[in-house]
């Protein structure tokens, strides 16, 4: 863990070359001592890290996030979400979008990531992006509890930037309805931006997920917000914007969900201010799907589930129950022991939360696919 310390520090990311050399099977130990000794096979990559290749504080950094209760988790931990960056990035990489055409260096995943509170990857298996303006209206912040309420009752984890205005609200409304929510942040685990926001983050990390790919002591600058935008977008099904000027920043995340393949969608606004002319403007060009609650996002994020990445339009129109099931439910329906098993060992085979896994059984036992036997679940014996 201490070569993916020292890498988080000295390479920061997003960094294709990085993403390169890993792709080739150079595994952390022998890119870290690359970069130290500037072997010659380090191509781009030595000039990403030429000004700080002797920065090495990875002891400092893994104790400073230890601290506040924080580790750091890399593409070999359990917890690391691969199916979410897998799509999310390999759409990108097939340049289909027209958006990430000027973000291409961009458009990779995180080398590691730091993480305070409950596992990322079950938190963020079925979860979809809230953002807007910190200049919220009324209107705006009312639309964003609502949203953020249904979503979280129906097991939807909300992911947002932790900042104030529609991304304080959208966390504590999922907060308030018991459900699980993610913080991206701009700055270092170890510290709390927006200031005010210091108990809402607390709260989170009880009750969700606080993340960044910057190590401890990183300040918030303005590019790393626009960099931490793409992380909201790729760990999500879809991405909703609720309330956003003309040129307003959280329209960045919503391009992002473009780019990466993700639904894109936006909340209509009234149309006597200027304060969602963002939202309509990408409604009219077709960026962004209209939705005007909870309902309308859970059925667009469910259609889309649907199909896996692959287009494998075999599974997607068979005639079997069990082969039209959507990603998630078909995690939970594998993970039941032929001989039947009990919810938290499905939960725990599948990498789902328990709530969203007893959500799911009861809806594959609605549809048949499923039985349930006091607190064993089995697979329907007809399938």
């Amino acid at each position: 863990m201490r070569d993916w310390a020292y890498l988080n520090r000295v390479v920061e990311g997003p960094s294709r070359p990085l993403q390169q050399l890993l792709a080739a099977g150079r595994d952390a130990s022998e890119i870290a001592h690359g970069v130290r000794s500037r072997a010659s096979w380090l191509g781009e990559l030595a000039g990403q890290t030429a000004a700080r290749a002797t920065w090495d504080r990875a002891e400092e950094d893994l104790a400073a996030a230890a601290a506040v209760g924080a580790r750091l988790i890399t593409p070999e931990c359990a917890e690391w979400p691969r199916e979410e960056f897998d799509v999310a990035f390999g759409f990108a990489a097939t340049g289909r979008s027209e958006h990430l055409r000027s973000y291409q260096d961009d458009a990779v995943p995180p080398h590691a990531l730091w993480v305070r509170g409950g596992p990322l990857r079950p938190a963020v298996a079925q979860s979809v992006g809230v953002v807007g303006t910190r200049a919220a209206t009324r209107y705006g912040l009312e639309a964003t509890r609502q949203i953020a309420t249904g979503l979280a009752s129906h097991q939807w984890t909300v992911v947002s930037g932790g900042a104030l205005g529609v991304d304080t609200v959208a966390h504590e409304a999922a907060l308030g309805a018991g459900g699980l929510t993610v913080a991206v942040a701009a700055c270092g685990i170890d510290r709390t931006y927006p200031a005010r926001n210091a108990a809402l983050f607390d709260r989170i990390a009880g009750q969700g997920v606080c993340v960044t790919e910057y190590p401890p002591g990183t300040p918030p600058q303005r590019h790393r917000f626009l960099t931490r935008n793409r992380l909201v977008a790729a760990l999500t099904a879809g991405t909703v914007i609720v309330e956003a000027a003309w040129r307003s920043g959280a329209l960045n995340t919503l391009s992002w969900a473009e780019g990466l393949g993700r639904v894109a969608m936006a909340v209509p606004g009234p149309i006597t201010g200027a304060g969602s002319l963002g939202c309509h403007e990408r409604i009219k060009e077709g960026r962004a799907q209209l939705v005007t609650g909870s309902d309308d996002i859970r059925a667009l994020l469910g259609a889309a589930g649907a199909l896996d990445v692959a287009e494998q339009y075999e599974l997607a129109f068979a005639a079997t129950p069990v082969q039209s099931l959507t990603r998630n439910e078909l995690r939970v329906f594998d993970a039941i022991d032929p001989t039947g098993s009990v919810a938290q060992d499905i939960a725990l085979g599948a990498g789902l939360p328990l709530p969203l896994t007893v959500h799911l059984l009861l809806e594959l036992t609605k549809r048949g696919v499923v039985t349930r036997e006091g607190t064993v679940w089995s697979r329907a014996d007809r399938l």
